[in-house]
Protein backbone atom coordinates (compact mmCIF):
# COMPACT_ATOMS: atom_id res chain seq x y z
CA UNK A 1 0.00 0.00 0.00
CA UNK A 2 3.06 2.20 0.46
CA UNK A 3 4.31 1.29 -2.52
CA UNK A 4 1.26 3.05 -4.87
CA UNK A 5 0.92 5.69 -2.24
CA UNK A 6 4.71 6.56 -3.35
CA UNK A 7 4.04 5.94 -7.19
CA UNK A 8 0.72 8.25 -6.87
CA UNK A 9 2.86 10.53 -5.67
CA UNK A 10 5.61 10.68 -7.64
CA UNK A 11 3.93 10.34 -11.07
CA UNK A 12 0.68 12.49 -9.58
CA UNK A 13 2.78 15.70 -9.90
CA UNK A 14 3.75 15.45 -13.55
CA UNK A 15 0.49 14.30 -14.75
CA UNK A 16 -1.37 17.77 -13.12
CA UNK A 17 1.28 19.71 -14.40
CA UNK A 18 0.78 18.39 -18.22
CA UNK A 19 -3.06 18.18 -17.49
CA UNK A 20 -2.51 22.09 -16.69
CA UNK A 21 -0.22 22.71 -19.44
CA UNK A 22 -2.11 21.31 -22.47
CA UNK A 23 -5.10 23.02 -21.14
CA UNK A 24 -3.69 26.07 -21.45
CA UNK A 25 -1.97 25.67 -24.46
CA UNK A 26 -5.33 24.43 -25.84
CA UNK A 27 -6.44 28.20 -26.38
CA UNK A 28 -3.65 29.31 -27.66
CA UNK A 29 -3.77 26.87 -30.53
CA UNK A 30 -7.41 27.56 -30.99
CA UNK A 31 -6.66 31.31 -31.50
CA UNK A 32 -3.56 30.09 -34.25
CA UNK A 33 -5.84 27.76 -36.03
CA UNK A 34 -8.31 30.62 -36.41
CA UNK A 35 -5.95 32.90 -37.73
CA UNK A 36 -4.12 30.52 -39.77
CA UNK A 37 -7.44 30.02 -41.31
CA UNK A 38 -8.00 33.97 -41.98
CA UNK A 39 -4.88 34.27 -43.57
CA UNK A 40 -5.35 33.03 -47.08
CA UNK A 41 -8.40 36.19 -46.92
CA UNK A 42 -6.23 38.80 -45.77
CA UNK A 43 -3.41 37.95 -47.70
CA UNK A 44 -5.91 38.27 -51.62
CA UNK A 45 -6.71 41.51 -49.85
CA UNK A 46 -3.68 42.70 -49.57
CA UNK A 47 -2.78 41.69 -53.29
CA UNK A 48 -6.12 43.09 -54.49
CA UNK A 49 -5.41 46.47 -52.56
Amino acid sequence: MEELIQIISDVGFPIFVTAFVLTRLENKFDTLRVSIEKLPQQIKEQLIS
